[in-house]
């Protein structure tokens, strides 16, 4: 029965791990994507505005790619270092397991008609 019962820890240990991960990943990733997109929105013109040449368009359209690589490269060695950092750790997520005792009916009954009389 205990060999079930660290078996069960082990595999819910695994997927709390799992999960932590996927989360962290998820947010390293929204981070990119969201910084990427403020600089985009916010410097767009640069390479989008009609009065601007089209050579230096070009010329900050490639400033922005090579941000975005850099950007991009950074948040990729963080995403692969996630795995490499839980490694360290043990995790468990929290269930929330409750405790519910159960009365018999009849202690109920005995109970609460037993006291009225």
């Amino acid at each position: 029965m205990d060999n079930f019962k660290n078996r069960r820890e082990r595999i819910h240990a695994q997927k709390s791990k799992a999960k932590l991960s996927q989360n962290l990943k998820k947010k390293i990733q929204t981070t990119m994507i969201g910084a990427l997109s403020s600089i985009e929105k916010h410097f767009g013109f640069l390479w989008e505005h009609q009065d601007i040449p089209e050579s230096k368009k070009e010329e900050m359209r490639n400033v922005f790619n090579d941000l975005r690589s850099d950007i991009l490269d950074k948040g990729n060695h963080q995403l692969r270092n996630v795995d490499a950092e839980l490694s360290n750790y043990e995790v468990l997520v929290d269930k929330g397991y409750h405790d519910i005792s159960f009365v018999p009916p009849s202690i109920l009954l005995e109970k609460y008609h037993g006291e009225g009389q």
